[in-house]
């Protein structure tokens, strides 16, 4: 498996064409592209320098030494050359894309509002008071749902720039944990799912950033919740693995992750088709900041699924 990825990943690297419209860009502008022409440029030098050197030099060795080393210098010059144009046409990407998402995930609470705020100052309708209500109830919603994304975005501009201030202290792991658990309480139990949660016996404090590490579990406990049918259930366990690390899991019986959209799970702005159909919110933001936060604190994160059977996500974090 992991060959074949391999070999698919170095296949798509291959294809310069499709790499350059994902880029969005033309040929003589694409990193891959020019990589190439570099490429033919240095073979091409290799040889004339080689046919000039064997004119003027009776040492093979000398000569090849020399078409080596030119060769070498000229490579080196053309990654480098190459490597900058690429992380722009990257940077570029991610921008064009980002703007995309934002605008889109920005676009449908503000127009909520809008038609929500016309609605109720409209001289020409009068809405009794449970009505009203209900709008500023609709209102309030997409302003937190506003507000949840420019929070994310924080995170991930943090993320990206290397700026993610830690604040380690020690903490109870299934203290922070329960906690958790009892704000979704009301949800959960409108929802009719049953939360189960163990926690093995004299489990060590850790020295996390307490904040950070409650908006992962936040962040599972969220997902494993809106993507869990009524009468489903959630089972939360935590242990400690060895003498090195406590391990996290949260396993519900939802809707799952379909197999095409596994390897993409902790991109950003990522989501699967099935998980937008059950919930049309959410700005694929979630599992990302997940997986940046875990790993800053020396951790691990993966997941197992099967569609309509459910999911299963663990984190460890290292206990000294």
């Amino acid at each position: 498996m992991q060959i074949n990825n391999m070999f698919k990943n170095f296949s798509s690297q291959l294809n310069i064409i499709k790499r350059c419209r994902d880029y969005g860009l033309s040929l003589w502008q694409c990193p891959q592209f020019l990589f190439l022409i570099m490429g033919i440029i240095i073979i091409s030098s290799a040889v004339v320098l080689y046919l000039i050197g064997t004119y003027y030099f009776i040492d093979p060795e000398t000569v090849i030494l020399l078409v080596l080393s030119v060769s070498a210098v000229l490579f080196i010059i053309a990654y480098t050359i190459v490597d900058g144009v690429e992380k722009l046409a990257e940077a570029s990407k991610m921008k064009s894309d980002f703007i995309k998402i934002v605008s889109h995930q920005m676009r449908s609470p503000l127009t909520n509002i809008k038609w929500a705020f016309e609605f109720l100052s409209s001289k020409d309708v009068s809405l009794p008071e449970t009505k009203k209500e209900e709008y500023f109830d609709n209102i309030k919603g997409n302003i937190a749902r506003m507000i949840e994304l420019v929070d994310d975005l924080l995170i991930v501009s943090k993320i990206e720039q290397k700026k993610f201030p830690i604040f380690r202290e020690e903490v109870s792991l299934e203290k922070l944990t329960k906690d958790l658990i009892s704000r979704f309480k009301v949800f959960v139990e409108a929802s009719r799912i049953k939360l189960v949660f163990h926690a093995s016996k004299n489990l060590p404090k850790i020295f996390i950033d307490a904040s950070l590490i409650k908006l992962v579990i936040e962040n599972l406990i969220d997902n494993a919740v809106h993507y869990t049918e009524g009468g489903g259930r959630i089972d939360i366990s935590i242990k400690k693995e060895g003498e090195k690390e406590i391990i996290f899991k949260i396993k519900d019986d939802g809707i799952g992750i379909p197999k095409s959209s596994q390897k993409y799970i902790f991109q950003k702005f990522f989501r699967a088709k099935n998980a937008l159909r059950k919930r049309s919110q959410g700005n694929g933001l979630g599992l990302y900041i997940c997986k940046a936060i875990i790993e800053k604190f020396g951790g691990r994160i993966w997941f197992e699924s099967e569609e309509n059977k459910g999911t299963t996500f663990y984190f460890t974090l290292p206990i000294k």
